[in-house]
């Protein structure tokens, strides 16, 4: 095995409470390198206490893109492989060896695990792909947030299952500048599909479901649109605004559309079943929730969403089960609610009441 050299990079701002632990996980590579954007508490020293190089600059006005080649830009030439994980990340054990394992002279990036949230319990629940290990010299950073590495020559992607990376973010930290900036990247590039797809969902975020509903339709429409996966999100949060306006038909005709899209993910029937639930139509909701659970494997984009495959599904086709008089399926289904969710008293008094019915 070739002994290729392996460079850590990240960008930070305000971020003293990770320090620890994420320099712990980052131990393995051969050398760190952190540029901090304008700390004011203690990250920087901290960092440097530990051993990390640290370099400041400031970026006005404030560009992810141009922030995080700022940091690449440090890694040193003789560094082989370069890792960016942002402070609130954190490894699995072993990430190195099992990285120089599928490294190879022709490999350019690196795709592995990434677990983005985590129930109550601890248990993963949006996990997806992503791929931010890559050659030194083979990519740059673009479009102001939500950026990507951009490949400036021909580029070879392996896989690496067997690396994780778990996100533990500040959920005190505000999110304010995502949205401006989606709209500067979209006006940049207004034919990315991806950013339409991602600013039309901030929109949602915000209850500005007129301007969401305009910019998912809009991405649609675009050429680049083909990823099906996104194509049915666009589609799901266009009827979740339309639900939000009150325009429930047409909210569960764009359901249905982003189910025909992919009828390979459960998204989509579960959002569908929980307006015929809302609306007392047990029969309705059960069968797309019946639906959704044939589908067994969860993708491994970030399209995936956690009621579809938490204690939510489980929880309300038990419901619907018990409303239907399937009270031998009711308590199958509550039971494995419990599992995913044992602490839930709602839950716990449901169980009791639908084994009554048992007897």
């Amino acid at each position: 095995m070739k002994d290729y050299k392996v460079c850590v990079y990240a960008i930070t701002k305000n971020e003293e409470k990770f320090v620890s632990r994420w320099v712990s996980s980052m131990q393995e590579a051969d050398k760190i390198v952190v540029l901090d954007t304008g700390s004011t508490d203690n990250t920087v020293s901290l960092l440097e206490n530990l051993g990390v190089e640290v370099h400041t600059q400031i970026f006005n006005p404030w560009r992810f893109d141009e922030a995080r080649n700022a940091s690449l830009a440090l890694v040193p030439p003789e560094y082989d492989i370069c890792v960016c994980v942002d402070l609130d990340e954190v490894f699995s054990k072993g990430w190195k060896e099992e990285l120089l394992k599928v490294w190879n002279d022709d490999v350019t990036r690196v795709r592995y695990n990434y677990n983005w949230s985590f129930d109550e319990y601890g248990n993963p629940g949006t996990s997806f792909l992503i791929n931010k290990i890559h050659k030194n010299g083979y990519y740059k950073w673009t479009h102001p947030v939500h950026e990507v590495l951009t490949p400036l020559r021909e580029e070879k992607e392996v896989l690496c299952d067997t690396i994780e990376v778990n996100h533990y973010p500040d959920k005190t930290k505000s999110r304010s500048s995502y949205l401006p900036l989606l709209e500067l990247s979209v006006r940049e590039d207004p034919e990315d599909d991806r950013n339409m797809h991602y600013l039309g969902r901030e929109y949602m975020y915000y209850k500005k479901w007129d301007e969401a509903i305009t910019t998912l339709k809009k991405h649609l429409t675009l050429k680049k649109a083909t990823w099906k996966d996104e194509r049915a999100a666009s589609m799901r949060f266009i009827g979740r605004c339309y639900k939000a306006k009150g325009e429930k038909e047409e909210a569960i005709k764009w359901y249905q559309d982003a189910i025909n899209e992919t009828p390979y993910l459960r998204e989509g029937y579960v959002e569908l079943a929980y307006i015929y639930y809302e609306d007392k139509d047990y029969l309705m909701a059960y069968d797309y929730l019946r639906k959704a659970l044939e589908i067994k494997n969860k993708s491994k984009s970030y399209i995936n969403e956690e009621f579809a495959w938490n204690s939510f599904i489980y929880d309300v086709i038990s419901i619907c089960a018990f409303n239907l008089g399937y009270y031998e399926e009711s308590v199958k289904w509550v039971k494995k609610a419990l599992e995913l969710d044992k602490n839930n008293i709602r839950l716990q008094l449901n169980l009791e009441q639908m084994e009554k019915y048992l007897k």
